[in-house]
C-alpha cells in the first residue's frame, strides 16, 4: 500500500514506472491509495467523514485482507503510522517518509484557514503555506479534510508501531525536524537520511532504493 502526501496525488508521488512496475517484477502487488479530496479520490462532503479514525477504516478497506507492507510519505506517513500503531491493518513492514514530528493541522484555526484560502492573506506562515496548497486543488474538500484530521491530532507519543520500520527523511527537509526523537520511540526502526528537501527526497533514487531494499531484501 502506497499513501501519498497532502495536496499531492497517488500518480504524482508514486509514478507507476518507478514504483508499481519494479515491484511487480519482484512479484509484489501494489495498491496506490487516492486520499479523499485529492486527484482520483472521492470528494469530501462532511468533516465527520474524514476524521483520522474514519480515514483509517477506509484505508484498511481499500486493500484485500491479509498482511500488507505500508509505505507512506508526509501525510501518508502520518496515516501509515496510525494504521500500524492501532493495528487497523496487519502490517508486515512499514516505511515512513517525510514524517513531521508535530501535527500542523491541529495547530490551525479552521476559520482563519478558510479566510486565507479565500483572500490569499494569512497572519502566520503555517496557515499561508497550507492555504496555498489548498487553493491549488479541491479547496472545499481539502479544507474539510484538514479540519477532520485536526480533530484527532497525530501524537507519536500516544502509540507506536511495533513492526519493522524504515524512517526516511530528506537531509534538507525542514518538515522532518526532530525526526530523530520520533524514530527513537519505535522499537524496531532504522532512520536513514537521503538527499533532498521534502519533494526532492521523494523523487530521488536514494529513497526508492532504500524502500525496495527494506521491503524486498
Amino acid at each position: 500500500m502506497l499513501l501519498h502526501g497532502f495536496a499531492a496525488s497517488g500518480a504524482g508521488d508514486w509514478p507507476a514506472r518507478r514504483w508499481a512496475a519494479p515491484l511487480a517484477e519482484a512479484g509484489r502487488e501494489t495498491f496506490v491509495v487516492h486520499l479523499p479530496g485529492h486527484p482520483d479520490g472521492p470528494a469530501v462532503a462532511a468533516v465527520e467523514d474524514v476524521t483520522t479514525g474514519v480515514l483509517l477504516r477506509r484505508l484498511a478497506a481499500a486493500v484485500p485482507a491479509g498482511e500488507v507492507d505500508v509505505v507512506g510519505y508526509s501525510l501518508g506517513a502520518r496515516l501509515a503510522w496510525s494504521l500500524a500503531a492501532e493495528e487497523v491493518l496487519p502490517v508486515r513492514r512499514l516505511v515512513l517518509g517525510g514524517l513531521s514530528g508535530m501535527d500542523p493541522f491541529a495547530a490551525l484555526d479552521p476559520a482563519a484557514l478558510r479566510a486565507a484560502v479565500r483572500t490569499g492573506a494569512a497572519e502566520d506562515p503555517l496557515t499561508a503555506g497550507i492555504a496555498a496548497l489548498i487553493r491549488a486543488g479541491d479547496a472545499d474538500s481539502l479544507l474539510r479534510l484538514v479540519e477532520g484530521l485536526g480533530r484527532e491530532p497525530f501524537d507519536p507519543a500516544a502509540g507506536v508501531p511495533k513492526v519493522p520500520t524504515l524512517v526516511l527523511a530528506g537531509a534538507a527537509d525542514p518538515m522532518t525536524a526532530g525526526i530523530e526523537t520520533v524514530a527513537a520511540r519505535l522499537p524496531e526502526a532504522r532512520l536513514q537520511h537521503v538527499p533532498g528537501d521534502h519533494q526532492g527526497a521523494l523523487a530521488g533514487d536514494e529513497l526508492r532504493t532504500a524502500v525496495f531494499g527494506f521491503l524486498l531484501g
